[in-house]
């Protein structure tokens, strides 16, 4: 469970120094400090469930939700998360792992995130066609088809059956909410996709 230095504190009231207590914890290896005034009680726990509380408002998305999603081969060892507005990308390295964050739109922020539930812990992590988009959104800006298809499918190595299954409605109306060109050209690119042949 993750609890807060204050929360530590409040329990341990009872204690003559709390935070001596909490050390003590930690040392003993009955808490683990994930970052500045956070805890976590169990070592073991799957560093999905901690992204948000180390900084946000945030959601999982990007690589970390692509690889998670078997959109691209390999596998990815830091959790990437969105963020909105905070004006520089964040990276914590932490018992549990290393964790970024970037911005992306505010327009966007909110759209195509699902809340999964485990047990006692929680976590947003972005649907498949929103971390593609989110992705796309911190690559720079290609200018043709033939550019957009080596982005997806050389660069990113986006499985193609895959993409393929992916709800082109819902990613086209998240591609205006980012005003980027590649999302732009992205829009355009999926609604001619039946009858699209990769030029490769």
């Amino acid at each position: 469970m993750i609890k807060t230095s204050k929360m530590l504190q409040n329990e341990l009231s009872s204690y003559g120094a709390p935070k001596n207590k909490i050390a003590r914890m930690v040392r003993d290896g009955e808490l683990t400090r994930i970052v500045n005034g956070l805890y976590e009680t169990d070592p073991l726990t799957s560093p999905e469930y901690l992204a948000a509380s180390i900084y946000g408002p945030s959601y999982i998305s990007f690589e970390y939700a692509l690889a998670r999603y078997g959109m691209i081969p390999e596998a990815v060892p830091v959790v990437t998360s969105a963020t909105f507005e905070k004006g520089k990308v964040k990276r914590y390295s932490t018992p549990f792992g290393i964790f970024t964050f970037h911005d992306v739109p505010s327009r966007a922020f909110p759209w195509g995130i699902d809340t999964i539930v485990e047990g006692d812990y929680s976590y947003r992590i972005a649907n498949v066609e929103k971390a593609l988009c989110d992705m796309l959104w911190l690559r720079p800006p290609v200018a043709n088809y033939r550019e957009l298809e080596a982005l997806l499918f050389e660069d990113l190595r986006l499985d193609f059956a895959a993409f393929r299954n992916l709800d082109f409605n819902a990613m086209i109306a998240l591609a205006s909410r980012y005003r980027s060109t590649t999302l732009h050209k992205l829009a355009q690119y999926l609604e001619r996709m039946p009858r699209h042949e990769l030029s490769a």
